[in-house]
Order: structure tokens, then sequence, then C-alpha cells
């Protein structure tokens, strides 16, 4: 009888060990304060310039962009380019100055004008001051943790830090829900190519864009609007 009792706890034990577990996906860091490999500009090869890193943020200021670098024509939006991506959760650092405007692309492709026309954008702006710096007024589909032009984040859950403070910003997308998140809450979710999505699209500012949002992958890359910029722990879960 222990003979027959062993074995059967034996036979348990390997068969716990056999079973599949959950696979959890790591974390890919995608800028870890000490290098820019991967990093590129957006239709380009190397990094655009203004773009460096200062104090181990990834940053960009118009007072780095040497007198060399002023006949410049290429585009000063980056990607990360060593990989595309297609469900994942982004998360990211950043602050901006007074009056600044940035954002975070993703299923970005290459070949186009600009990333606006192909990227859906999580917008990251200067709410509070925005408007009247740059006289300028501006619509709710603009503020920050917007779904740029296409879905508007929800006030009552948004807390936004100023100008010259850290954020964070995370992105969840997968084919049947997108969340974005500001400094640990969500504040909206879409449900992307669904009837609604394509009424917004085709009814606003894209109306003129037909590749925009349509990729199921692509880059993650970041918008430069011409004010300084500073990220850090960039990183991503595939999904």
């Amino acid at each position: 009888m222990k003979h027959i009792i062993l074995a059967i706890i034996l036979l348990s034990i390997c068969s716990c060990a056999e079973a599949p577990k959950n696979k959890t996906s790591d974390w890919i860091t995608l800028f870890d304060g000490t290098s820019l490999e991967g990093w590129k500009a957006y239709n380009g090869d190397q990094m655009p310039p203004g773009w460096k890193i200062v104090d181990s943020v990834l940053t960009f200021t118009t007072s780095q962009i040497l007198e060399e670098d002023y006949d410049y024509k290429g585009s000063r939006d980056i990607i990360y380019g060593a990989e595309e991506f297609d469900n994942f959760e982004l998360y990211v650092e950043w602050k901006i100055p007074q009056g600044g405007n940035s954002g975070i692309f993703y299923h970005l492709k290459e070949g186009y004008e600009g990333p606006p026309v192909v990227s859906p954008e999580y917008q990251l702006l200067d709410d509070e001051n925005y408007a009247e710096i740059h006289n300028y007024e501006l619509k709710d589909w603009q503020l920050t943790a917007a779904d740029y032009a296409m879905h508007v984040p929800d006030t009552s859950q948004k807390v936004l830090y100023p100008p010259g403070q850290w954020n964070s910003s995370r992105i969840v997308f997968t084919p049947i829900n997108v969340e974005h998140w500001l400094n640990g809450k969500k504040v909206l979710s879409f449900v992307p190519w669904s009837e609604d999505w394509y009424k917004r699209r085709n009814s606003g500012k894209w109306n003129n864009a037909p590749d925009y949002g349509k990729y199921k992958s692509g880059y993650i890359g970041f918008q430069d609007h011409g004010s300084n910029l500073s990220f850090r722990n960039i990183k991503i879960k595939k999904l």
C-alpha cells in the first residue's frame, strides 16, 4: 500500500511539473537612459537634430540643434524602428514645458508625409496654458490623453501634472479594446475598427486620410511639435 501511495504522489508531482504555465510577456525596454539604439527619425536612418540623452532622459530641445543642422529637411518625429508591435501595453513617463505639445504614435508605418495621417496618437499637451500662449482655441479631442481627433478622455478621471513635472501614460491595445491611462487612471477606452470607430474616422479630421488607423501593427513613435520634450522609462509588453 505504501508503494502505491508513493507512486501516486510521484505521478502527481510529475504531472504538475509538466503542466503548462500561464505565459506572461516580459517588459521590453525601448529606452534605458544610456543608449539610442533602435531609435531614428521617421522616414530617416538616424536620429534627427535636437534629440539627445541628457541626464538619462531622452530629450528634444532647440538649443541642441547645431548650426550645421539648420538645413535639415527630414522629419523631427522619432520612432523606435527596431521592431513593430501589434497588441501591446506601452508605458512611458514624460514632461513638457508651458505651451508644450507632443504625442505618442503606434501602429506607425513609414513612407507617408508624416505620422498623423496613418498612426493613432495619444495626445500630450499643456492643457492649461496652450490655448493662451498660442492664441488658439482648443477642442476637447486635442487635450492630453485624447485619442487625437477621435476619442475624448473622461475629465472626471483625469489627473494631469503641471508643465515641467513628470507624468506617466499607458496605452493598452488589443483588437477588442483600447485603453488610455494617465497617471494611474484610466481615462478612455474604445473598440478599434468598430462601426463607431469608422464613423469617427470618416466624418472628421481623417476623412481625407484613407490609411489612418488601418494597420494592425507598426512602430512606436514620439512627435516633435517644436517644444522641448523629455521622455524616460519607455517600455512595452506584448499581449
